[in-house]
């Protein structure tokens, strides 16, 4: 049953025992088509919004995160406290003005904030676990763009995304080349590297050996595979980060000693670090959702899902594209941005791009960057 808000959008009703969502979720009137061939029925999209919708509704940006985000961009996390993930950019007066515009950032599918998951009731009533259907980045914008038709809106003013998030940008622009008037990509690529899958692959291993992994199927355990997605949060983290921010930040320091203890305790402060990422990380993700999202990502090549030219991708679209990479970041390099950017030129498309110095990796775009702010800023209005 779906229950209408005022504002036209069904919302999922709830039993009156259970705990009510922290997000307003939508579910898809109509089952949702995968790649891979199945539907995932009843499916939910959990989402915040921020500013207000203008009457003919073209206002409207949509910020899709990156793999360990959510919907919570600009407004605190309800299980963690922490500020939102890129509450620095979106806000009044900031780059991303919600005086101005109306800011739509959902959960994607496979994930484990209120959108469907693995952690999500099956129709049988018990947790999907690995019995939820694999899922591609394409997948992930077909649940988005049903979100934007729940709210009726035909086209937006801006796409923007960082990392994964800019996966899910140019699959909007590339499969629904309508639906956006701008798209903003940042610190992202058209299709996934062999060492990206190959970092992502270590950390799945780490979960899938944890025994209290189970096959998936954990949700009523008393443990749960945490050390596992620790360790693949830790993997993972070193790839946000360079080294020269790494050796600024941490060097060869000892963490709360004046010499070396001779164990394995974590006595390098970046060790400390890592293990502190780790562990955070496992209250507020799930284990299963990790291995989902990471192998929707590695199924990611944009040119391979049109015929293997990526300038064909964008023929004839009208958008205006925008693309920034860092200097630093050996995840997606720069070399990576002008690939995509040569192909959108070879496409006849309007686009800028800009190679930012940064410090601090990957992680740059979540960061303070006044380059970042005012470029952003500028496109984005």
């Amino acid at each position: 049953m779906a229950i209408d808000t005022g504002g036209g959008l069904p919302q999922v009703a709830r039993p009156m025992n259970a705990a009510p969502p922290v997000s307003p979720v939508y579910r898809l009137p109509d089952p949702l088509p995968l790649d891979s061939g199945q539907v995932l029925e009843g499916c939910e999209i959990a989402y915040e919004t921020y500013g207000t919708l203008n009457p003919d509704k073209s206002n409207a940006v949509l910020v899709c995160h990156a793999l360990t985000g959510d919907q919570y961009l600009a407004s605190p996390h309800p299980i963690t406290g922490k500020p939102g993930w890129w509450e620095r950019m979106v806000g009044p007066q900031l780059p991303i003005d919600t005086g101005r515009h109306f800011v739509i950032c959902a959960n994607v599918i496979g994930s484990c904030m209120g959108s469907s998951g693995p952690a999500s009731l099956a129709p049988d009533g018990q947790p999907y676990a690995m019995r939820f259907p694999v899922i591609t980045i394409r997948d992930m914008v077909r649940g988005l763009v049903a979100l934007l038709d729940g709210l009726g809106i035909e086209r937006l003013h801006a796409v923007v995304g960082g990392s994964m998030g800019g996966m899910q940008a140019l699959s909007l622009a590339a499969n629904w080349p309508t639906r956006a008037a701008r798209v903003l990509v940042i610190a992202s690529t058209a299709r996934h590297s062999a060492q990206n899958i190959a970092f992502h692959e270590v950390g799945r291993q780490a979960i899938m050996a944890d025994p209290a992994w189970n096959e998936g199927d954990y949700y009523a355990a008393l443990s749960k595979p945490d050390n596992g997605l620790a360790v693949a949060r830790m993997a993972a983290h070193i790839t946000y980060l360079s080294e020269a921010g790494l050796t600024e930040k941490f060097g060869r320091r000892l963490q709360d000693r004046e010499a070396k203890g001779f164990n394995f305790d974590a006595e390098f402060q970046v060790e400390s670090y890592l293990r502190y990422q780790g562990s955070g990380f496992t209250q507020r993700f799930d284990a299963n959702s990790y291995l989902y999202i990471t192998r929707a990502m590695d199924y990611f090549d944009l040119a391979e899902e049109h015929g293997g030219k990526l300038a064909d991708v964008f023929a004839g679209t009208q958008s205006r594209f925008c693309l920034i990479s860092f200097d630093t970041d050996w995840l997606y390099p720069t070399a990576e941005s002008r690939h995509i950017v040569h192909a959108l030129n070879a496409a006849g498309a309007k686009v800028s791009f800009v190679e930012l110095s940064a410090p601090h990796g990957h992680d740059s775009f979540l960061l303070e960057h006044d380059q970042l702010d005012r470029v952003v800023k500028g496109f984005v209005e």
